[in-house]
Order: C-alpha cells, then sequence, then structure tokens
C-alpha cells in the first residue's frame, strides 16, 4: 500500500448535507426591519432561554391595525393560562422563535414582524401542550373557505382526515398552523397565497389570495424517528400519563415493562411475550446498564407511564449486537410492542452523610467495571462520569474524607482514561489522566496510563518518561514499567522499519527518475503479529481487583503520524540530516 493510499483511509467519506429544517428555511427569508423588537417592560437575572428549554409565557397577537387575533390573557378573551412550548422543538410563530432566546424572566416585549401569511385564531383551547410535528401521524377535521365565504372543496368532506406531518399531504400554511395546536383544539386558520401548496388534502391551490381553514385537532400519534434515517421507529398506541418529555425516564432508572417481541415477517412470528412466558411477570431492567438491546432501552427511555408504543428496530440495534434469543434469526429486524408499567428514578444524594454517599458511588462504578468488562465501554464510561458529575456536589468535613474522595476521584478519572483508551480517543485519555496527575504526579497507575496512551498516539519520549518516573515514584512498579518499555522499544521499530521501507529507494533515483516507495507485505505482517503478541504478554498495569483491566486499542493511525515523535533521529539514522518534519 503507498503512502498515499494509506493516508486516503484515513478520512471518512464526507458526510450529506442535511436539508434545512422549515424553521431554518423562515430565517432565510428574515431581512433587516422585517422583524423587530421592543422591550416593554425589563426582566430580572440573566439567564435566557436556549434550544431545548421549556418556556412558559403569555402571548397576545394583533395584526399590525391592533385587532386581536388570539391570546393567552384574559382581558384580551384568553383563558389566563399560559403556553408551554419546548424552544427548538415546539411549532412556534417565526416572531417568537427569534424573540423568546432574546428575554430575560418576567420581561414583557412587543415583537413586530411582516411575515404574517399564516394567522390562527383559537375557537377552544387544546389539552396538554404537545403540539404535532414530523413525522407524526395526525386526524383532524378540516374544512376550507374563500375570504368571501366561497367553500373550497378537499379530499375526503364529511370525514375526519388522516395524514402524516411533515409529507407534504396538507398545504404548507395550514401544517404551519396545525404544528402550534394541541390535542382537541378548534381553531380557524388564515393562509395567504404564498403559503398555499398543492397537496392531496386541497389539490388546487391557485387563484385564492387567502383561504380560511377551520380546524379540529382530533387526535395525533406520537411518531418519532429515534436515529432520523427511517430505521429505528417508535410508533405511540396508547397515551401514558403525564406531560412529555418531562415525566419520562430520561436518566437512569430501575424500569418495568411488558412486552411482546415480533419477527418483521410475513407471519410476524412471536418470540417472547412476557405476559406468557414470564409467568405474567413483568421484566425490571436497569436503565444505562446494557441490560436490553440499545434500540429498546432508547425508545422506552421516551415512554411515558402506562404508554404503550410499536418499535420497529434494525438488526444492529437489536440482537446482533446483544444475546439473541434462540429462536431469532441473525440479522433479523425486529418489532416490539412494549407497555412502560412504570419506573424508579435513583436514589437522590441530597441529605445523605458521606460514607452513605460513597456507597451509593461504588455501586455505580462496580456497574461500569462490568460493563467494561463485557465490552460495553461507552456505557462504563457513562456510569464513571455520572458519579464524577455528582461529585461536583460532595463537600468531605474532614482530612479523613477528603483523602477518601479524593482516591475514589482519581480511580473513576482513570476507569474513564481507561475507557477513552478502548474506544481509540487516546487524546482524551492523556487528558484525563492529566486530572489525576495534576493531584499527584506521581500516581503510578495515572502514569502507565497515560504512558500507554502516548504509545498509542505515537510519542514515544513522553511514554518513556512516563514509564521512567514510575519506577522512580514506586519501586515496586519495576516490573510492569519494564514490560511497557519492552513494548515500547518493540513499536518504535515497527514505525521506523515501516517507514525505512515507505522511504526505500525514494532518494537512490537521478533528477527525472520517479522513485517507488513499496513495502514488504511479508515483512510487515511478521513483525506486527509478532508485537501483537508481545503486547498480549507484557500489557498489565498491575492494578488491583476493583479497577477495571487495562489493554489499549490503537485507534487507526497514518505511519507519518506514528513518525512525527521520532521524525529527526529517524532521517539521521537513514542519512537525511537536513530533512525537516512540516
Amino acid at each position: 500500500m503507498t503512502a498515499e493510499e494509506d493516508t486516503a483511509q484515513e478520512y471518512a467519506p464526507p458526510k450529506q448535507k442535511k436539508e434545512p429544517t422549515e424553521t431554518e428555511k423562515r430565517r432565510k427569508k428574515i431581512v433587516p426591519g422585517s422583524l423587530m423588537k421592543a422591550e416593554m417592560r425589563p426582566g430580572g437575572g440573566d439567564a435566557r432561554p436556549s434550544d431545548g428549554d421549556q418556556v412558559v409565557y403569555h402571548c397576545t397577537v394583533r395584526t399590525l391595525a391592533g385587532f386581536v387575533v388570539e391570546s393567552t390573557r384574559l382581558e384580551y378573551g384568553g383563558k389566563g393560562t399560559p403556553i408551554r412550548q419546548v424552544l427548538g422543538k415546539s411549532k412556534m410563530l417565526l416572531g417568537l422563535i427569534e424573540g423568546l432566546p432574546t428575554m430575560l424572566k418576567g420581561e414583557v416585549a412587543m415583537v413586530v414582524s411582516e411575515d404574517l401569511g399564516v394567522i390562527k385564531k383559537v375557537i377552544d383551547e387544546g389539552q396538554g401542550w404537545e403540539s404535532p410535528r414530523e413525522p407524526y401521524e395526525v386526524k383532524a377535521w378540516i374544512s376550507a373557505k374563500t375570504g368571501d365565504g366561497k367553500v373550497i372543496p378537499l379530499h375526503k368532506q364529511g370525514e375526519p382526515y388522516f395524514f402524516t406531518f411533515g409529507k407534504s399531504e396538507v398545504p404548507k400554511g395550514l401544517e404551519m398552523g396545525l404544528g402550534t395546536m394541541t390535542r382537541e383544539e378548534k381553531a380557524v386558520i388564515y393562509v395567504t397565497n404564498q403559503y398555499l401548496t398543492e397537496s392531496l388534502l386541497m389539490s388546487v391551490a391557485e387563484g385564492f389570495e387567502e383561504v380560511q381553514f377551520e380546524v379540529e385537532l382530533v387526535h395525533f400519534t406520537q411518531v418519532r424517528d429515534m436515529l432520523g434515517d427511517g430505521r429505528l421507529i417508535k410508533r405511540r398506541l396508547h397515551d401514558g400519563k403525564g406531560e412529555f418529555p418531562m415525566d419520562c425516564p430520561l436518566h437512569d432508572s430501575l424500569l418495568r415493562v411488558h412486552y411482546k417481541g415480533m419477527l418483521l415477517n410475513e407471519e410476524k412470528t412471536v418470540f417472547i411475550d412476557t405476559r406468557i412466558d414470564n409467568d405474567g411477570q413483568p421484566l425490571e431492567f436497569g436503565s444505562g446498564e446494557g441490560l436490553v438491546p440499545e434500540g429498546f432501552e432508547m425508545c422506552v427511555r421516551l415512554m411515558l407511564p402506562g404508554e404503550v408504543a410499536l418499535v420497529n428496530c434494525p438488526p444492529d440495534f437489536a440482537y446482533d449486537k446483544f444475546p439473541r434469543p434462540a429462536n431469532v434469526p441473525e440479522g433479523a429486524h425486529i418489532e416490539w410492542e412494549i407497555e412502560l408499567l412504570g419506573f424508579e428514578m435513583p436514589k437522590d444524594w441530597t441529605g445523605l452523610d458521606f460514607q452513605s454517599i460513597m456507597d451509593e458511588a461504588e455501586k455505580i462504578r462496580n456497574t461500569g467495571n462490568r460493563l467494561f468488562k463485557e465490552g460495553k465501554f461507552e456505557l462504563a464510561k457513562a456510569k464513571y462520569e455520572k458519579v464524577l458529575r455528582e461529585f461536583n456536589h460532595v463537600n468531605p468535613q474532614d482530612d479523613e474524607e477528603g483523602k477518601v474522595f479524593l482516591n475514589a476521584r482519581n480511580l473513576l478519572n482513570l476507569n474513564v482514561a481507561a475507557c477513552y483508551l478502548k474506544l481509540g480517543e487516546c487524546k482524551k485519555s492523556i487528558e484525563t489522566c492529566n486530572k489525576v496527575l495534576e493531584t499527584n504526579p506521581a500516581h503510578v497507575k495515572a502514569l502507565y496510563r497515560r504512558g500507554m496512551a502516548y504509545i498509542e498516539v505515537g510519542d514515544f519520549e513522553e511514554a518513556r518518561n512516563d514509564f521512567e518516573m514510575m519506577m522512580k515514584a514506586d519501586k515496586s512498579s519495576e516490573p510492569d514499567a519494564t514490560a511497557a518499555l519492552k513494548k515500547l522499544k518493540q513499536k518504535q521499530q515497527d514505525v521506523e522499519n515501516k517507514a525505512r521501507r515507505q522511504f526505500k529507494g525514494l532518494f537512490d533515483k537521478k533528477p527525472g527518475e520517479i522513485a517507488e516507495a513499496g513495502t514488504d507485505s511479508r515483512a510487515e505482517e511478521h513483525s506486527t503479529s509478532e508485537n501483537q503478541k508481545n503486547g498480549d504478554e507484557e500489557d498489565s498495569d498491575g492494578s488491583d481487583e476493583e479497577d477495571v483491566e487495562d489493554v489499549a486499542v490503537a485507534p487507526r493511525e497514518g505511519w507519518f503520524s506514528l513518525l512525527w515523535p521520532t521524525g529527526r533521529r529517524l532521517f539521521s539514522a537513514l542519512g537525511l540530516q537536513r530533512c525537516t518534519i512540516l
């Protein structure tokens, strides 16, 4: 393989450009002066909402002539109940999308927008606060007429209209208005001709200046594309109790579910039903512990208690990477019907004494160690990092507690570093080891783990320094440090040999001749296998049983990136003292 081919393999193909959302398209139409905000009463504090935050606000919509279209306030005909929405998720008027993130709590402001192509007037308030969005399935009563009262014929008049949100099955402006409605809400949506697009509902959209749609949102089914590529789909069959997503088990919890698993074949073969096969007992499992297939847990985390959902799952998120039931073939697409019976949140550490906190931390760390040994490094890392976040709120009361706390935190950071090493993120592993070495520069395990990470990124001098420091700090670590230095030497020789083969004959040609930088594949294979054998025998960090085992997993690196730390010495050995690595 040539150097050019080796380098080319390091780069992934460019990702496809993501289609802009409807909100992003609307934002592009904003020009200076078309959207203005006037502060009428200042707010307090310095925190402003951002995407993902739930906002609670009162709103009154008027035309530029002052006519009140709708309002949440009693004095303007509303019910006095504020609106609850999630920024970046819920459908909103463009003025609200741009204006709310600039406001402080308690602030009153007026936002003036020229984009009045779609206006909604609420007739009857709906239930809850969730609104439909792509790709929800919607059921609504819809009628239409012109500004002078002439009825416009629609598809399937006299019965509710079913459609999938975001599939252009209703005019664009009508869909924008529906995206702000809640269940059982009745409203009139005024849509000007610029937002009247042809659709299955309304085949003729031309010739109308404005259309008034009378809408009753009967129901919508929450449909979520969990991966964004249409492969893992969660469809809500029965509503649960509470508000989405605040009352979902988003955090690690003890979950209780009944579920039925089916193969996505013509017969819809059922391979498990907990109501029958488990003596009627539900499945109980802790989320974040890798105890169920990944696609299963992703969907359950977004369910409300009492909710029933249908999940279509691809093989790589079902049983291809999880212990497969005997009657499920490899590569099978799965459909689960899941009912979330309830869940218990993890114990709140607030009010616990120091020893109780450390006991809880140890339980979570042990779960992380189990996940690490099972090869579930991302999940293990999440467990360790969860405890480290909680430790930010722990304050030891004396020197003895402080010592115990520091040792526990260092051990967790080293476990995180081991996970990064396994995941091939060696630079992050080094950064995490540095956190330990900042508190104790002679910490043997941190020096060892950082040295192993330095080997993988090709920084051999730094690795050697760490292993030598190990022996100075603790004589008992000498066998581990010696074995690590032997591995370092072998790795360095492999890199130099590979570089020699790459440059073989490169400088022996006369001007105008082409030099071929070839490799001896058999020699390289032999060297690699010998190094792997030596690494398996010698890679031991001397850690106790409580610590995770440390086996470095190298990310794919180009030969030149590995060459860099020892480049000057290597080129000198080749007789090229005046060469410089750029």
